[in-house]
């Protein structure tokens, strides 16, 4: 029986929308979805949510929850990972409070930041454990990455196992659909090209029926800026550089050094930047849980619409040979985009069928989009190294190379800041040896 393991499946919403779609896949029935989670009561919720799903779809697929996860990725020919390593408690808030104590205000640091390195360092060994066991027990799996930091933990795992993998967004499929509502242009008939890494792509061209739509987007862009709304960081960005990013205003702006700044507040609400964004969303979901968990694990006539998530596309068209083209998080092998780093993990157009999965080449970015873009490969490509090498010199430059915290502290401090994460992390983190300038 064909399998697909989902890692991290007590995410009970995601599971139902990556799995619920892949309920709709006419050549996966037969299928087992093995389920996989280190809590077992949002595993257990997670089960019996899609058994009822299963139920109401009248789907023929088979659907069990493992406790053991060597025995869930046994015989898988795909796997979708959708884990949170120290979850909200302790870890994430963590990550914004100790920052906050030397001025460094975040957003929601899930990508780059300080944030987004001690996330890479706390979520990499993990997935490299289940990378082993992949290796063994279902050597010739796809990995369907959808967790974050998705550059740092997609190159991690292409550069350093043998596990075939590529990551997923879900930025790059709303990108253009977004920005031409909020400025109230049509968005039938339209053509475009993406490419960058993850979060930080680039609206590189947009057409409609043929004609070039930037001069009149950038019109309205400027015109809407007059007042406030909640895409000004992006549209700045525009303004300044040139082209639309796939990502949301409140990422970018802790990925830039330009927005949130201690010496001018004042930044904060020119541009409506929402500080401690990412906290305020967990406290949400915590409170709101318990209806939506009634709506989901509770809900007799549950029912499911294909959503946007690639993942289900993409397997379709590895069962049936029917190529689907999508954006996808993958190295940078042969240079898809020729002026960034070879080692970097870019977003580009992929294609999926039988064969796997191809990436096109893209050759060079507009000079001073893949300057920005390696702002942000510069502190990724540092945290996989301190992760491979278990050394704290390489924590130590990730930090002092990120664009927002070089920007805002100083070589000390914020040495000191990643010796209090360290500290405070704990056992969520390896044990990283001393420095080399120590030795």
């Amino acid at each position: 029986m064909a399998k697909i393991t989902f890692i991290g499946a007590g995410s009970t919403v995601f599971a139902k929308n990556v799995l619920g779609d892949c309920m709709l896949v006419p050549s996966l029935a037969g299928f087992e979805f093995a389920l996989y989670d280190i809590d077992p009561m949002r595993l257990e919720d997670s089960e019996n949510m899609l058994k009822q799903l299963k139920e109401n779809l009248q789907s023929d697929i088979n659907i069990k929850a493992y406790s053991d996860r060597r025995e869930a990725l046994k015989d898988a020919k795909y796997v979708i990972n959708a884990i949170q390593v120290g979850g909200y408690k302790p870890s994430t808030v963590i990550d914004f409070e100790i920052p906050k104590k030397y001025g460094l205000r975040q957003t929601i640091a899930d990508t780059v930041g300080i944030g987004g390195i001690f996330r890479t360092l706390r979520t990499i060994p993990v997935m490299f454990n289940f990378a082993k066991e992949m290796e063994k027990v279902c050597p010739d799996a796809w990995l369907l990455n959808y967790t974050n930091p998705m550059a740092s933990l997609t190159g991690a795992i292409l550069r350093h196992t043998n596990v075939k993998a590529v990551g997923l967004c879900h930025s790059v499929q709303v990108c253009s659909k977004g920005l031409l509502k909020s400025l109230d242009l049509p968005s039938d008939g339209i053509e475009e090209k993406i490419a960058g890494i993850n979060h930080m792509a680039w609206l590189l061209e947009i057409k409609r029926h043929g004609k070039d739509l930037y001069p009149e987007i950038k019109r309205r862009a400027r015109e809407k800026q007059k007042t406030k709304h909640n895409d000004m960081v992006r549209f700045e960005l525009m303004d300044k550089f040139g082209y639309y990013v796939t990502e949301s205003s409140e990422h970018n702006a802790e990925y830039h050094p330009y927005f949130i700044k201690q010496r001018y507040p004042e930044l904060i609400g020119r541009f409506n930047i929402p500080l401690d964004e990412y906290l305020r969303r967990c406290e949400q979901q915590i409170k709101g849980w318990e209806k939506m968990r009634h709506e989901l694990v509770q809900n007799a006539e549950l029912t499911h619409e294909r959503s946007q998530e690639y993942g289900s596309r993409i397997i379709e068209a590895m069962e049936t040979n029917s190529p689907f083209k999508f954006g996808g998080n993958v190295l940078n092998t042969g240079r898809l985009i020729s002026n960034l780093p070879k080692k970097a993990c870019v977003e580009v157009p992929c294609v999926a069928d039988r064969s796997g999965v191809t990436p096109c080449y893209v050759g060079d970015l507009p000079e001073q989009l893949a300057a920005l873009n390696r702002t942000n490969i510069n502190t990724q490509l540092l945290t996989i190294e301190a992760t491979v090498t278990q050394n704290k010199d390489y924590i130590y430059q990730a930090a002092l190379l990120d664009p927002h915290t070089s920007s805002e502290l100083s070589i000390d401090d914020t040495i000191n800041l990643c010796d209090d994460l360290l500290e405070a992390h704990g056992d969520w983190l390896p044990a990283f040896s001393k420095p080399l300038a120590a030795k």
